[in-house]
């Protein structure tokens, strides 16, 4: 009975996948982020590159 209790009074587990479903969603934030900031930062290089071309 006593080891029933101690398994239901034990958190530490729950806890630890708390904390790894919080860093999943800060990955899944950091990425898209990355990735919205790349299509930008290409498309920006891309219209650069296009200028100096057409100016040279």
């Amino acid at each position: 009975m006593k080891f029933i209790k101690k398994i239901v009074r034990n958190e530490k587990g729950a806890t630890a996948i708390e904390y790894g479903l919080i860093a999943a969603l800060i990955a899944v934030a950091a990425i898209t982020a990355m990735q919205s900031l790349g299509n930008n930062l290409s498309s920006t290089f891309t219209k650069v590159s296009n200028n100096m071309t057409a100016t040279a």
